[in-house]
């Protein structure tokens, strides 16, 4: 069945792997459609959205061979086969990554608008309008977004109204293939952005100053391939390991982290009251002892607190003692996970954007359903503190994301079933 089965009260013990990055696999295997040779990415996770997003690829002409050890070889065909799918590309919003690889580098892309979680209005006005910068003419004809390009795009200077990564990374991979130069300014700096340009690069592309607000590209003919790329860790999945050991007031130790990415759930679960230390490529979270505290979170852009944990510890802070509050900047519905939590017996009231979060003694098991990838990953994370069984459906959401979740959660000590 498409549900999780969790028996709540163990806390979390041992080590555990982090996996590729979603977000930056996404990108990159978008960008794979511009190397004129083969490319081997490393690292990627074994989720439903790479999946997906392998089989638009497929569909388009590309070969693609998993290696079974989280490794895939690409080669892009030297022409586009076809326009992507609809009924892949509306279960996938990354799919609009497309769109500037296809036009840089065929001078032609037809995109059904895409789908993904229901969290907020996510408009792609930015991507139309940097890419129409670039030259390219974009049309719409029902539901599905035109964009054509009578010879080679070429170099601008473009400001984002708003730093969307989305929209950073479709511009940007469009330019690498422009004539002349392209500036980017009030772009999205994070690290999924440094990762794919760090990719580009990989392949022949010259792009200077990702992680940062402003990006400059220096257009090149063409791009190259890449003997092997691997794709950096999941900061999203790090915090909510992170998490998941806090409230279930547990100790763990993560491998394969890049701990400067993940400093705004560090700094956030220091402050809470769980000892996290950095060494390496690890990080220790102990919260077996710890007294946890209250405490108020805004949701910013990189590297800003992340908006795609703000669910996990609105979880955690259902079970501090105490008042929080969460103000969410990004995205309008990312809230809809509270009704849920009030399930299991969490005090959270909502008004606008704002969310006002009163710690409870316990919460308790019961059937909940996953609204999102990340409200998922929340309520999973409830159940596995929760007195009794917690059953959480629309398990397929936390799928898109997370790399076998349910046996890297076993293997800490934690009771969870797929039946």
């Amino acid at each position: 069945m498409d549900k999780f089965v969790i028996t709540g009260g163990k806390p979390l013990r041992g080590k555990v792997r982090i996996s590729g990055a979603k977000n930056a696999a996404l990108a990159i295997l978008c960008a794979s459609m511009m190397a004129g040779e083969e490319v081997v990415l490393e690292n990627i996770p074994d989720i439903s959205d790479v999946r997906v997003m392998i089989e638009i690829i497929k569909h388009m002409g590309a070969r693609v061979t998993s290696n079974g050890d989280a490794s895939v070889r690409i080669i892009a065909p030297s022409r586009a086969a076809a326009d992507p799918p609809c009924h892949l590309v509306k279960k996938l919003r990354a799919s609009n990554l497309l769109l500037g690889p296809l036009l840089a580098r065929y001078g032609y892309a037809c995109i059904s608008l895409p789908g993904g979680c229901n969290i907020g209005v996510r408009p792609m006005d930015l991507h139309f309008k940097g890419l129409a910068g670039l030259g390219a003419q974009i049309d719409f004809n029902g539901g599905f977004a035109i964009g054509k390009t009578p010879r080679r795009l070429k170099g601008a200077r473009i400001y984002l109204d708003f730093p969307s990564v989305g929209a950073t990374e479709n511009i940007m991979m469009a330019a690498c293939l422009a004539e002349g130069q392209t500036v980017l300014e009030n772009v999205a700096k994070e690290p999924e952005i440094v990762d794919l340009a760090n990719f580009l690069n990989c392949l022949g592309a010259k792009v200077r100053g990702a992680g940062t607000d402003i990006i400059k590209i220096e257009g090149v003919p063409e791009l190259g391939g890449c003997v092997r790329y691997a794709v950096i860790p999941d900061r999203i999945e790090a915090g909510t390991f992170m998490v998941a050991a806090a409230i279930t007031r547990g100790s763990l130790v993560l491998e394969n982290v890049i701990p400067l990415h993940v400093e705004p759930i560090c700094a956030k679960l220091r402050e809470v009251g769980v000892n996290v230390v950095e060494n390496g490529d690890m990080l220790t979270v102990e919260a077996a002892d710890a007294s946890l505290r209250p405490v108020d979170i805004k949701t910013l852009p990189y590297p800003g607190f992340p908006t795609d944990m703000q669910s996990q510890m609105m979880a955690m802070l259902a079970t501090v003692e105490g008042t929080s509050v969460i103000i969410e900047n990004i995205f309008e519905n990312r809230f809809q996970v509270a009704d849920e939590l009030k399930r299991m017996g969490a005090r959270v009231k909502v008004e606008g954007r704002m969310a006002v979060v009163e710690g409870v003694p316990a919460l308790y098991g019961t059937r909940v359903k996953a609204t999102d990838l990340r409200a998922g990953a929340a309520l999973v994370i409830a159940g596995l503190a929760a007195r009794g069984d917690t059953e959480v459906y629309n398990a397929r959401y936390i799928d898109r994301g997370y790399h076998r979740l349910e046996e890297k959660l076993r293997r800490l000590g934690a009771e969870v079933a797929r039946p």
